[in-house]
């Protein structure tokens, strides 16, 4: 039996999602007395490989070539599936980033396998058993795969701890890549970059504001608060789409997935779709005037109470 990793980079440096999947896939492999493998998909990888020699891997398979130089689902596919074939493994995890979710369902429907997507917390008993978000955040369920193996796994960003144990040298191994340019349908023109400094998915503390901050200029107060306490201004869908933020600023189903040591919802009533996005958040502290809230029961903490009369004074009360 084989885990394996499906590793994410920029500028040579491994991102910490794949930190933190090397740690779960060590785990599974411990308890399993399977092999832990890298595989790195990308060009000019020999600073990275080197990186990656001690980073808690058995093995380390680079796939390197010019087409895999910026991630698309095609080129990606058409290089892992054949590799797939030949080795075997038997779970694969990816982290659930933008790449990641846009990777897994179609790696797993070529591979015709089973594919448990967002998983926030993995336990063992003979079989390996996955913790994921359901009903809009309002519910976690427990799955386990059946069938057909690989298994593919998404985990939830900042869910699971890096890899800390004691790393022997792992065992580099180069593979052959047959693919061609006429197989990639997409092609990556450029990037535009949304916000300046953290974003959401990297923030330790997230301060997020929905339909009750009833204007965008009430959001200068979510942005102070951020300053103070070192972090990161997010938004609720309602105060999206009332175009007090970005989209680039949403935490929910169809914006960002986070699960930062501390999230602040205020103003948030809690629809499941918002809870879906945040949910893992290590401690959760709600401001509502609504007491009956939905955000107040997944809250570790809950203010009821209008949140133009709180915030000051948590704001005075921080920059004494």
């Amino acid at each position: 039996m084989n885990v394996w990793i499906i590793a994410e980079h920029k500028a040579d440096i491994i991102t910490d999602g794949t930190l933190e999947a090397i740690g779960t896939g060590r785990l599974i492999s411990n308890k399993l007395n399977a092999k832990l493998f890298i595989v790195v998909l990308g060009y000019e990888l020999f600073v990275l490989s080197k990186n990656l020699s001690n980073a808690g891997a058995d093995n380390v398979y680079l796939l390197e070539t010019p087409l895999l130089s910026q991630y698309t689902s095609d080129a990606y596919i058409g290089s892992l599936f054949p590799l797939i074939k030949q080795h075997q493994p038997s779970v694969i995890l990816i982290p659930s980033t933008c790449n990641g979710r846009d990777l897994a369902p179609k790696l797993a429907a070529k591979l015709k396998t089973a594919y448990a997507s967002d998983a926030s917390k993995i336990d063992i008993d003979r079989e390996i058993f996955f913790t994921r978000p359901a009903y809009g955040g309002r519910l976690l369920s427990t799955v386990t795969c059946r069938g057909e193996k690989p298994w593919i796994i998404t985990l939830r960003p900042r869910a699971f701890g890096k890899f800390a144990g004691a790393s022997k040298i792992a065992k580099i191994e180069k593979h052959a890549i047959d693919i061609s340019s006429s197989s990639i349908r997409t092609m990556i023109k450029g990037f535009e970059r949304t916000q300046k400094g953290v974003g959401l998915t990297e923030a330790d503390i997230i301060i997020s504001g929905g339909r009750g901050m009833k204007k965008a200029e009430n959001f200068k107060m979510l942005e102070e608060l951020a300053k103070i306490l070192g972090g990161v201004v997010g938004a609720s869908g309602a105060a999206v789409d009332a175009g007090w933020m970005p989209h680039s600023a949403q935490v929910g189903q169809t914006g960002k997935v986070v699960s930062p040591k501390l999230y602040i919802a205020c103003g948030i009533s809690g629809a499941p779709q918002h809870l879906a996005g945040m949910s893992t958040s290590k401690c959760i502290v709600a401001i509502n005037k609504d007491p009956d809230a939905p955000i107040f029961k997944v809250a570790d903490y809950g203010i009821a109470g209008d949140l133009f009369e709180v915030l000051p004074i948590l704001i005075e009360e921080l920059k004494r």
